[in-house]
């Protein structure tokens, strides 16, 4: 079965950490670069870092030296961790590949900062 699973959002205040995952299954993992996506409220969903299988990394300049990036192979499993968030980071996270693909969109996982 195909499907990502996003986990570890959650309510922090401004300042504080969050440190999010995305199990994939059905996919060939390790040989994919793998992206995060946020949507915030009334906004249209944008990718905010990616990994490639030999883990070169990109990020939006809006989270560039505050958000890391990084992935287990072995686990298929990709992580971003999260610092010094902001009220403008909230939205729902999810995971896919850096091209995405409609059929692997997941519920996604809140992620609510507090001023």
């Amino acid at each position: 079965q195909v499907q990502m699973v996003e986990s570890g959002g959650g309510l922090v205040q401004a300042g504080g950490s969050l440190r999010l995952s995305c199990a994939a299954s059905g996919i060939l993992f390790s040989i994919k670069t793998m992206a995060w996506y946020r949507q915030a409220p009334g906004k249209q969903r944008e990718v905010v870092a990616s990994i490639s299988p030999g883990s070169r990394r990109n990020y939006a300049d809006s989270v560039k030296d505050r958000f890391t990036i990084s992935r287990d192979n072995a686990k298929n499993t990709v992580y971003l961790q999260m610092n010094t968030l902001r009220p403008e980071d909230t939205g729902v996270y999810y995971c896919n590949t850096v091209v995405p693909v409609g059929g692997l969109w997941g519920q996604g996982t809140q992620v609510t900062v507090s001023s």
